[in-house]
């Protein structure tokens, strides 16, 4: 990091000789490396999936802003494939993001041997039997959980109502607080949990409810019974709902279809690290540690809004109709003011907020 005097020290006693001014040690020369956007690494393209125009797009304002977002739809339709496809479109760290995510990974005893700040945001991928423990962090010396180190990242939860009930209850505070409080014998610990939730999920058991093509065989008992696996106040933390459906034949062709109107991820991380930048301007002079716009507390929202007249009374009216919570109607202007960054405008403009609204349609 620039500005930074790094000394070189192989033991205790080399320190103390250091301090002591008896063995002054020199520091050492630093080569500040230029992140770059390394492809290589990204799992998948957004250029390689096929369709799912809306799900691309809510992808990107999830990125820019870091909302959570849950994308639903027949099994095989491309919600795995997207979520893994968010990495290639997510800005670096900066460098006060690197030293946080850098300390959790230490603690963990996660960095590599000589690995110095990591530079590549964290995407967490656990699987269904990850215990409270796994998730939220624990243990005789409590140490962090998945939710932890994907701080300043991404979480995703395929499947998500295949985890346990108790498991998805557990991430309540730190969507909220973006924190976790872990309370042990040994001690009382707090560590970082601002992430972005990412989750995909079935329409029901078999996963083809609503399916153009293939039948639904679930009763109506099954369906309902799966969906209130997620609860409520689960849900109402979501920023984003976006359907993945089936994707035409047409679209799939290796020959055929339109490929001007495919967006790569290249293309997407120019959108979204423009968008960052906004905010980074916007928030370099809060001293809480803010870098999104999700990250934003109701003072913030307050502050930060810059509603127009025309847009705060498309709103209103849209929470009087769907009797939206009160963290729903701030968590949209949340979202308006991403996608108000994505085009690079000053104000919340009333087509900002009719496409925010256009996520919140409830699964």
């Amino acid at each position: 990091m620039k500005g930074t005097k790094v000394i070189p020290l192989i033991s205790l006693s080399q320190l103390i000789e250091h301090i002591s001014d008896r063995q002054k040690i020199s520091p050492i020369s630093l080569k500040i490396v230029e992140e770059s956007a390394d492809f290589s690494l990204v799992e998948f393209d957004l250029a390689e999936i096929a369709g799912q125009e809306q799900a691309k797009r809510a992808l990107i304002i999830a990125a820019a802003g870091g909302h959570n977002l849950l994308m639903w739809g027949p099994p095989g339709t491309g919600k795995t494939m997207l979520s893994r496809a968010l990495p290639g479109i997510l800005p670096p760290l900066t460098a006060a993001e690197a030293l946080e995510v850098t300390r959790i990974y230490s603690v963990s005893g996660l960095l590599n041997p000589g690995q110095a700040l990591l530079s590549r945001r964290p995407f967490r991928s656990p699987h269904h039997g990850t215990s409270g423990a796994g998730m939220i962090g624990g243990g005789s010396n409590p140490l962090p959980g998945e939710v932890s180190l994907a701080h300043l990242g991404v979480l995703f939860l395929d499947e998500m109502p295949e985890f346990p009930r108790s498991v998805l209850e557990s991430l309540r505070q730190p969507m909220e607080d973006g924190t976790v409080e872990i309370v042990r014998a040994a001690g009382h610990v707090k560590y970082p949990a601002s992430f972005t939730l990412i989750a995909a999920i079935n329409p029901c058991p078999c996963g083809y409810l609503g399916h153009p093509r293939r039948e639904c065989k679930c009763s109506d008992k099954q369906i309902a019974k799966y969906k209130t696996r997620i609860s409520g106040p689960i849900l109402d933390r979501v920023d984003l709902f976006a359907p993945v459906s089936a994707v035409e034949t047409e679209k799939l062709s290796i020959t055929g279809g339109n490929s001007a109107n495919k967006i790569s991820s290249k293309e997407a991380k120019k959108q979204v690290v423009k968008a960052r930048k906004i905010q980074e301007e916007r928030f370099k002079k809060e001293k809480r540690g803010i870098y999104t716009n999700s990250q934003m507390k109701n003072s913030d929202v307050k502050k930060y809004g810059c509603l127009l007249p025309e847009t705060e009374n498309i709103l209103r009216l849209a929470a009087e109709k769907f009797d939206f919570s009160a963290r729903s109607y701030f968590r949209l202007i949340k979202i308006s003011r991403t996608i108000a960054d994505l085009e690079e405008s000053k104000d919340i403009l009333p087509l900002h907020m009719a496409e925010a609204l256009q996520y919140r349609q409830m699964i």
